[in-house]
């Protein structure tokens, strides 16, 4: 079997997985963000360099020259590991000094508004390495030159990277911090807030097998309440249905105890004697008898049988059905037993009347009601088993019928207005059950002529 996961490990697994996507987006916001920093920074130093070399550039014997200072080169030695690269062309776009090939800004480079200078910022690769370049114009207006003389200065990207990697790893290191505290202080609240569903484990676990009692409410959370209403609900159900066996086994220990007796005393009186006849009589008691033991115990299982449907009901274990076509089988399969207590069984069902329900159960509702009424109507009646539109069945009698006071207690279990017929008083109470199973109505009427009618109205299907 699977091993079921920890709450608490479940919620901190995916606030943990949360935190370092959140983790992991901020990190690299924040080296992109520290990387345009750092170029905002170190760009002021490039153009101040190229502003330096570009103060250096003059006219000499007809052409420009470049007095490059040191001090230009050596801007970002106190805070660059990188190299620094420069170049100086004249009007004509001439080298007259420093670096061969720098390249040169790429077409629509647009020119910089941080800065009150033609300048252009771009990133370029030289001899291998990236490296971030500003190029700057200078003018030159001289009596026989006129142009702009162009100032090349490139820095690879080292301490800019640097930079860069510095913040995104403090962003990471204080988000890192913050998130372990997060996962702590969830810890302990998920752990307090599971504090009452301990008690409520412990209050369970200590109860005895037969304490039913409902789980008090006042010692849980408010959200907790609705499970502990279900748990309340489904023990009151429990209870209900221990108490109903326990009262079933009881009458059921009760109406056998009676005939099992009268069976063992009619036997011992027949042993007593040592007349033929009287033995005869004996045996034949002691199979009637046999024969009403058994019809209990059958009914006994048919009531066990309905519990089972109706469960399988329940779980969506419900098939269409034809009332129709099973009306007419059992009709059939009880016309012999109609016969022979000489009452006319007559089956009125001419269209399909479909519905949704278990059949087993269904066919004991048919054999119940057509059983009960053959027994009450006396030689010479008539029975009606009757199915109408849309999901109605009725089975009518000419039997002594039922007064009204006594209309709710035929279906008791083991109830029995006439006890000289014979019986266990199970049939209603069978044929109840599954009416409740099936959502169906019941109710007893008045015969059309006398007698007694059942109506039980189901959902059509």
């Amino acid at each position: 079997m699977h091993k079921p996961s920890s709450l608490r490990w479940r919620l901190l697994w995916n606030l943990a997985l949360l935190l370092v996507v959140l983790m992991l987006a901020s990190g690299l916001s924040a080296y992109w963000n520290g990387r345009e920093a750092a170029d905002t920074a170190y760009d002021r130093t490039l153009l101040a360099s190229a502003r330096t070399i570009a103060a250096g550039v003059s006219q000499r014997d007809g052409s420009l020259s470049a007095d490059v200072p040191y001090v230009a080169l050596d801007t970002f030695a106190y805070d660059s590991a990188g190299r620094i690269f420069y170049l100086v062309n004249d009007i004509n776009q001439k080298l007259i000094s420093g670096y061969e090939n720098l390249p040169p800004p790429p077409p629509g480079t647009p020119r910089t508004d941080d800065y009150p200078a033609l300048a252009r910022f771009y990133n370029a690769t030289y001899q291998g390495q990236n490296v971030r370049v500003v190029s700057l114009l200078k003018p030159v207006s001289e009596p026989n030159m006129n142009g702009m003389a162009e100032i090349r200065v490139a820095e690879t990207d080292e301490a800019r990277v640097s930079m860069a990697r510095s913040l995104a790893a403090d962003t990471l290191l204080r988000l890192g911090m913050l998130a372990v505290g997060a996962l702590m202080m969830v810890w302990f609240a998920v752990s307090a807030a599971l504090r009452p569903l301990e008690r409520l484990r412990t209050a369970v676990e200590e109860r005895q097998s037969d304490d039913l009692r409902p789980l008090p409410l006042v010692e849980v959370q408010r959200e907790l309440w609705p499970l502990v209403r279900a748990l309340n609900h489904f023990t009151e159900r429990l209870r209900v249905q221990f108490e109903r066996q326990a009262q079933f086994i009881a009458d059921a220990a009760h109406e056998l105890r009676t005939p099992l007796a009268a069976l063992k005393a009619r036997l011992e009186l027949g042993l007593r004697s040592s007349d033929p006849d009287t033995w005869r009589g004996t045996l034949e008691g002691a199979a009637q008898g046999t024969d009403r033991l058994t019809h209990l115990a059958n009914q006994l299982l048919s009531l066990a049988r309905v519990e089972n449907g109706a469960r399988a009901i329940a779980e969506g274990g419900a098939q269409l059905l034809d009332l129709s076509q099973l009306a007419r089988e059992l009709g059939m399969a009880m016309a012999p037993l109609a016969h022979a207590r000489g009452v006319a069984l007559a089956l009125e069902a001419d269209e399909p009347v479909w519905l949704r329900g278990e059949p087993t159960l269904l066919n004991e509702l048919l054999s119940n009601l057509v059983d009960n009424a053959l027994a009450h109507t006396p030689s010479g009646g008539n029975v009606i088993l009757r199915v109408m539109a849309p999901a109605v069945l009725e089975v009518e009698d000419d039997g002594p019928g039922i007064p009204l006071e006594e209309r709710d207690r035929v279906f008791e279990r083991f109830y029995r207005r006439n006890q000289q017929v014979a019986g266990s008083g199970l049939g209603l109470a069978i044929v109840g059950e599954i009416c409740r199973a099936h959502l169906a109505q019941i109710s007893l009427h008045d015969g059309e002529q006398a007698g007694l009618k059942v109506r039980v109205s189901f959902i059509a299907g």
